[in-house]
Formats: structure tokens, sequence, C-alpha cells
């Protein structure tokens, strides 16, 4: 996580750069509309980047443009082309009497090296760009060799920046391994009541502690998804650069691992309903997930809540029709309407937009969650990359674009900081990563043996389904 404090007001009325800085001598062609930087070379906007002796770029600006580049060019080639400036600008400086101007401007560097390095840590993660980082501090350790203090202070960032590489490249070692359906022909052919088998509700019988449970495992893997993780969406796709994306070599496991997560929940809550034998204990069974879900939105949890309507949905829940109709479904209405696809989920969107003010408000960490579905998240930054260009016809980066898809990815950001105020149940949390799930196949059988086939398209199903496990057992 990052050390200084990221972007107290960021992308609000005065995110834009409207403060267009004096850069002297330097590249001149980035527009503004209405005081807005809204497009720009590649070329001025590296210019930009970089302090001055007069001038510091806006924390905004850093984080969208650091955040942007690297559809454009590979942070080793950045870091290069920002060595260059800073040693034209360190021998400008040299040439004059005032030792403290450039201890000043190494200061400045220094600051912005410090907030690349905690914000984007994995931009370090070759060889390439850890040279060029090097290349640069030793630069500007010459500013200040009489008593050392800017090279106390690289090396304690350089510390840092080795810490949460190592950090991140442990998660990605232990990440979790995907868990594979269970197909196994005694656990899904019920010639036998299991009354004795263990499910969810032997482990948590409260809808909230659940809820709270679910939402730990959540915080827990949105923390270890990063902004250029994010940026892959827009990486991975047609820009005019796209030889040049990181994308081409960087697999987001971290993305990959959370959508997991979802399909996992959602395929957990299918098999919990659909492997109890008893018409009575499967109705309690999808009540329970009901007032889980119902938990999941009034915390912000949406993402959790999202994938156990998901399961509730699936065709082999959805069809246990004298389940159902046992079922007060009052409750998963109110819940439906709040996911209704319809008008791109406006009612979700408000939902959300809900539970951001009430957590910018919000003097507790509890209020404070914010977990959006994960799945609607991506897919408007992708809408963003696919309605906006990455250049104009000028040639020049489409800035605006980057703008506002910054202003998404910060949100996520923010919300993913927040300390869970929930303690762990090792139990409970050992149940949901590790309960087994049912495959498609599986789920079809289990909910034909608990409600028989109603059609002969039904039954034609069923009996090639079991058929089919069978032999392959």
């Amino acid at each position: 996580m990052p050390q200084t404090p990221i972007f107290s007001s960021m992308l609000g009325s005065s995110c834009s750069g409207q403060v267009q800085p004096d850069m002297g001598d330097r590249c001149v062609d980035p527009v503004y509309q209405d005081g807005n930087l809204v497009s720009g070379s590649l070329e001025a906007l590296i210019e930009r980047l970089v302090p001055t002796m007069d001038y510091y770029p806006d924390r905004t600006y850093i984080f969208t443009f650091l955040l942007s580049s690297r559809v454009f060019i590979h942070p080793h080639e950045l870091l290069a082309k920002v060595g260059q400036i800073c040693i034209k600008q360190k021998q400008q400086l040299e040439t004059g009497t005032e030792a403290e101007k450039l201890k000043s401007f190494a200061a400045k560097i220094i600051q912005l090296l410090k907030e690349w390095t905690e914000t984007f840590p994995y931009d370090f993660q070759d060889e390439k760009s850890m040279k060029e980082l090097k290349e640069i501090a030793h630069r500007i350790t010459q500013c200040d060799e009489e008593n050392g203090t800017v090279k106390k202070i690289i090396s304690q960032m350089t510390q840092n920046l080795l810490m949460a590489l190592s950090a991140r490249s442990q998660y990605q070692e232990i990440r979790e391994k995907f868990r594979q359906p269970v197909t196994d022909k005694g656990t899904i052919l019920k010639t036998k009541p299991q009354s004795t088998q263990k499910d969810i509700l032997s482990v948590c019988c409260d809808p909230l502690i659940l809820a709270q449970q679910l939402t730990y495992v959540e915080l827990e893997r949105v923390s270890n998804i990063y902004p250029e993780d994010l940026m892959q969406i827009v990486s991975h796709m047609d820009s005019l650069d796209n030889h040049k994306c990181r994308g081409d070599v960087t697999k987001t496991y971290n993305l990959e691992a959370y959508d997991n997560w979802f399909n996992c929940l959602s395929m957990l809550v299918a098999t919990e309903i659909c492997r109890v034998v008893k018409k009575k204990q499967r109705t309690r069974m999808v009540e329970f997930f009901i007032d889980v879900a119902r938990e999941c939105f009034n915390i912000g949890n949406f993402n959790s809540m999202m994938a156990i309507i998901s399961g509730m949905n699936l065709s082999p829940v959805a069809r246990l029709k004298k389940t159902w109709s046992k079922v007060k479904t009052a409750k998963f209405d109110v819940l439906e309407h709040h996911m209704d696809p319809s008008s791109n989920f406006c009612n979700y969107r408000t939902a959300l937009q809900g539970a951001a003010q009430r957590s910018q408000t919000a003097n507790s960490n509890r209020e404070k969650i914010v977990i959006p579905v994960f799945n609607l998240f991506i897919k408007d930054i992708y809408f963003l990359h696919k309605i906006h260009t990455n250049r104009l016809p000028n040639g020049q980066i489409n800035f605006k674009k980057f703008w506002e898809i910054s202003r998404q990815i910060h949100d996520f950001l923010t919300w993913k900081q927040v300390e869970c105020p929930f303690e762990k149940d090792k139990k409970i949390q050992s149940y949901l990563l590790t309960a087994p799930i049912y495959s498609e196949e599986a789920l079809f059988i289990a909910s034909f043996e608990s409600e028989g086939p109603e059609n002969h398209m039904e039954k034609d199903s069923w009996k090639t389904l079991r058929t089919t496990l069978l032999n392959r057992a």
C-alpha cells in the first residue's frame, strides 16, 4: 500500500490540470479546454510530468499519466526519458552558483520517484526499469553529497519498493488454485439420504456473520488488485501502440483470481442448495442465502450479493419449482430489483452511488465499505476505452479519455483501501474457500434427483447426464 496519502482530492473540480505550469523552454503543445488538459503529444506530456525548480505536477496528473502511459510506452523507456530530462535540468542548475536550488530540484525529483514507486511498484519488476531508476537516483544523489540526506531517502525508497515487489510476488505464488468441480459419482448421486453431510448452515447459520465473512474475503482479494492490473483492460485492446503494451507479456493473475472467486461463490451457493435432499431443508437453504445477499447489500458488498443471486438463478436451482413455491420470495424480489440489468443496471448504479456517498462521510470502516460488482466495473472501463480513441486525428494523445478512466480506477482504489472491520473466522473462511463445488453437469443431476424431471426434454437430459458421469467415473 502507498505510504503517502493518495489523491485525497483526486479528479474533483480541480483535478484536470487547469493550472498550466510555467514550462519555460519546454514543449508547449498540450491542449487545454476551459483550463482542463485534454490532449498532448507523448513528449509534451512527459515534460509535464517532470518537476522543475518552480513547478511540481499535480498528483492527479502524476497518477493519470503514469497509469495511461503504459498504453504508449514501456515503463523503463519512460524512466529513461525522465532521466534524460533530469540530467539536462541538473546540468543547467550546476552552471549557476546557488547550491540550494540544486538541492530543491533533487528533492522534487525524489518525491516524483517516491510517488511512482509507491503507486506503481510493479513498473519496476524488470531489470531495465530498476537500472533506469538506479541511474536517476545516482545522478540526484550527487546533488547533495555533503550530508548524504538524499542518499538515505533514496535508499529507504528502494528498500520499500523491493518489499512491495516481494509481497506481490509471494501473493502470485500462493494465489488461489482454481477449485475443480466435484464429479465423483459417490458424492453426486444421492442413493442415500445425506442427513449427516456438512453444509454451510452447520458452519454458520447467521446470515449477517456469513455476509461479514464474505466481505472479509472480498476485501482481501481486492487489496491485491493494482491500478496497472486494471489498465490491462485498455492495454490488451486495440491501442495504436499495442506492440508496446506491457499487457502483451504480463498476465493479470489478480484479476483472474478475483473473477474466479465470484464464479466459485455462485457455484458454491448452487451446490449448497441442490445437494440438500429434503425439500423443507432446501427451502431453508434458499431463504438463508437470500438473507445473506440482503446483508451483503446493507454492508455495501455488491459483488458477493451479485454472486449469490447469480448462483440462485442458475438453471439447476431455478428449476426447483416445488422448493421455490415454499420460499418467501419478497426479499428475493427486492434483491433482483436492485440487480435488474435494464437501463444499464440503473438500480444497482443508484445503490452504488448511495454507498459511495455514505463512504465519503463515514466515521467508521464499517460504513466505508464499497465493493462494486467487479464484472460491471470492468465493463465500464472497457466501454470508456471503446467509445474514445487513444489518439486524436492530429496524433496527440486523447488525455481526456484517460482522465475519465483514471477517475473510475481511483474510486476503486479508494474503496479497496478500507480496512475490514470484521474479525476473521477461520472456520467459516475455510469452508467458503475449500468446500467442494459441483460442476454444471453435477448440479443438474443433483437438481433432477431433488425434484424429478417434469417433461420429456428434462428426462432425456437427466438420463444422458447420469450415464455420462457414471461412465466417466
